[in-house]
């Protein structure tokens, strides 16, 4: 009873986020019934739509400092909603005094929102179905926000709006449902800081999505004439990568498959360098570029999925990721602007996307590595704190080191293996912190790794409590 109760709630947190997600692609965030409307009362579009960016990305970053709860996400969620609501009301009529408050309202707390329902995703969905969770509210959410666009670009703008509008109301009827009694359940299972992985996270989406902002700044406008098929296949193979990516087997290796969105987004720019600008042409770069983007949004989501269970404040971890995102994007726009505004043409435009791209390839592989090696330590550290303590003491012994370790290291190493901080440790053993660094370098020598991560996924790796 209590798995189907929360299979229920997992379905009602997926449609509440996609409905709302769905308003923010085609709208809030660069959406074509906001570029429709801006165009449609010929005012220039770049201000309103950079000022929307920035006020999203501080929502993101910000909402974890005052939502620190599942009753707070839930507040959070649908007042936000409700604000965004309101400030679009003013789209409907022709003033753009209030548009710009508007859009600052609206991005502002959109971002909140979407950052306050990372307690929900770890609450709702068990930690080897985050990745399809994050697969389907970004699937589901593309499929809605293509059906708005088409009609707001082949109907009527205004009918676009409000079915923009529609989908806020939707998506908070769904939360709304949402319960809130799971909580308890989860206080006690964090384990251990992210603030280093979630830095070298927000340090690849960051360079990775500046392609993102050149791509919206540089690519699209160039295929504009084609606004008709953009409306619907825009998405399409965002939507297909995700599909496939979703239903893969799990012991797929998934860091594989970005090598792939890599390959595809220099084929997109090198595409973009040589071919002409028809509907051919069109389908050629944005399957390319969309598909990869595809692959790399869902890698980094379900990433930030799985880090929620070592985090206190899942909204924070949630909205911290994302926001670099956000931040790449907006980055690259303002790139795009700068080399459209100075005439530099699209090949050479392309070129340096393409730099951009070969960067990342050479950041890529590092990475990757440093984020498993730290996802795993966090694994394994809870795994270590339910041990016994003779559990504890043999797994220290059972791995045979390069030289032995001394009793001063032996204790270093199970503060270590209990998550404890080079201070923390310091200050158990009154000893200062670089002593303790200096412990720590030794160990590393003499278990030959090059870091705490390493050195707790080889010695834990094998000792993982099922």
């Amino acid at each position: 009873m209590n798995g189907l109760k929360s299979f229920n709630a997992r379905r009602l947190s997926v449609a509440g986020f996609s409905f709302l997600f769905a308003y923010i692609l085609s709208f809030q965030f660069e959406g074509q019934v906001l570029y429709s409307l801006l165009d449609l009362r010929g005012t220039d579009a770049g201000h309103y739509i950079l000022t929307a960016i920035i006020a999203h990305f501080v929502g993101l970053f910000t909402c974890g400092l005052f939502v620190k709860s599942q009753a707070a996400a839930k507040s959070m969620m649908l007042g936000g909603m409700g604000l965004c609501l309101a400030a679009t009301v003013p789209f409907f009529f022709p003033l753009p005094a209030l548009w710009m408050g508007g859009l600052i309202v609206s991005g502002y707390f959109s971002g909140c929102a979407v950052a306050a329902w990372g307690f929900f995703l770890r609450t709702f969905t068990p930690k080897n179905e985050r990745m399809k969770s994050c697969a389907d509210v970004l699937i589901y959410s593309n499929l809605l926000m293509i059906a708005v666009n088409v009609v707001a670009i082949n109907r009527s703008n205004f009918i676009g709006l409000g079915l923009s509008a529609l989908c806020l109301v939707i998506g908070m009827v769904f939360i709304w449902m949402l319960p809130l009694e799971q909580e308890e359940q989860i206080k006690n299972k964090t384990h251990g800081g992210t603030k280093k992985p979630l830095m070298l996270l927000c340090l690849f989406v960051f360079i990775i999505t500046i392609n993102s902002g050149l791509m919206y700044q540089v690519i699209n406008p160039a295929f504009e004439h084609l606004t008709g098929l953009a409306s619907w296949y825009w998405a399409a193979p965002y939507i297909v990568a995700l599909a496939i990516m979703r239903n893969l087997p799990m012991k797929a290796k998934r860091s594989r498959i970005l090598y792939i969105g890599m390959a595809m987004i220099m084929g997109a720019f090198i595409s973009f360098m040589l071919l002409e600008r028809n509907t051919s042409d069109y389908l050629i770069v944005d399957t390319l570029m969309l598909g990869a983007c595809g692959i790399f949004d869902l890698f980094w989501w379900s990433i930030l999925g799985e880090m929620l269970d070592y985090s206190d404040n899942p909204s924070q971890t949630f909205g911290i990721g994302l926001s670099a995102n956000v931040f790449g994007v907006l980055c690259g726009g303002v790139l795009g602007m700068t080399v459209t505004s100075i005439g530099l043409a699209g090949a050479e435009v392309a070129v340096i996307a393409l730099t951009v791209v070969c960067v990342t390839l050479v950041m890529l592989p590092p990475l990757n590595h440093q984020l498993v090696l730290l996802l795993k330590s966090h694994a394994y550290l809870a795994a270590y704190d339910n041990m016994s303590q003779s559990q504890q003491t043999d797994i220290v012994r059972q791995i045979k080191t390069l030289d032995p370790l001394t009793v001063r290291e032996q204790e270093v190493l199970q503060m270590i293996l209990s998550g404890k901080s080079n201070r923390e440790i310091a200050g158990a053993l009154f000893i200062s912190e670089n002593t303790v660094k200096t412990h720590a370098r030794s160990i590393f020598s003499k278990y030959d790794v090059s870091s705490r991560a390493e050195l707790i996924s080889t010695l834990l790796k094998n000792q993982t409590v099922g």
